[in-house]
């Protein structure tokens, strides 16, 4: 049996909407034909960002430990609900034996044709790391950084999440749409998996908000139903 191989708890929550929206996304009439799943959530995973932005690598060792955990189960493809991670793709993807998946590449494919400027909600690890920058650029999107005390409410919604704190998020993040609504972005990528969580309450937005955990989710089950294996 060849399993999917999810590398999470950053943060746990996250990576149960990960888990649910590749179920949800699966065309599946009994237990049998979804697509198996062999998950390590690792929330002792020390903080992405702040190591980024610290210019140290202590997620590293603990990033790869990951790796060999769902190798040695022989996971034919790996997922990574957390975008900040990726700013050690290069070092996971060398590690391991199965192909890995690229949260921002899914997300960004994902973006509509015609959106020519687009906001990048993430956490200041991963804006300083610059892999939404780039893959937005490649496709001749400009991407817009929140100012910072826009980023300031981003942090706070990202915390609240973490903590649990799911009303207080939501809001969080509802001033943070309100106060780019004004600044011609057309597309806004969650580029935060804590972020979709907190996007759940809110009500219908101003311009589109591409789910970082939505495309990732929709990457996965491509890759595992074109190879079959969700056929029993």
């Amino acid at each position: 049996m060849t399993m999917i191989g999810v590398l999470g708890g950053m943060g746990p929550l996250a990576t149960v909407d990960f888990m649910a929206k590749v179920i949800s996304l699966t065309c599946a009439e009994s237990d049998q034909q979804h697509v198996p799943m062999m998950v390590a959530n690792l929330p002792q995973i020390p903080d992405r960002s702040r190591s980024i932005l610290n210019g140290d690598e202590a997620p590293l060792p603990y990033l790869l430990k990951g790796i060999d955990l769902l190798n040695g189960n022989e996971v034919g493809l790996i997922a990574i609900p957390c975008n900040s991670s990726h700013h050690w793709y290069a070092q996971m993807c060398a590690r391991s034996a199965a192909p890995v998946l690229h949260i921002a590449q899914t997300c960004v494919d994902a973006v509509p044709a015609g959106i020519s400027r687009a906001a990048v909600l993430a956490t200041r690890g991963a804006l300083a790391s610059g892999f939404y920058q780039q893959a937005l650029a490649a496709r001749d999107i400009e991407p817009v950084v929140p100012d910072d005390a826009t980023q300031l409410g981003l942090d706070a919604c990202i915390r609240d999440i973490k903590a649990g704190r799911l009303a207080e998020g939501s809001a969080a993040l509802a001033d943070v749409l309100d106060a780019l609504a004004g600044s011609g972005v057309q597309a806004a990528i969650m580029g935060c998996t804590e972020i979709p969580v907190a996007a759940q309450q809110l009500g219908e937005t101003r311009f589109t908000l591409i789910d970082s955990t939505l495309e990732l989710a929709r990457a996965t089950v491509a890759y595992a139903t074109e190879r079959g294996w969700n056929r029993f």
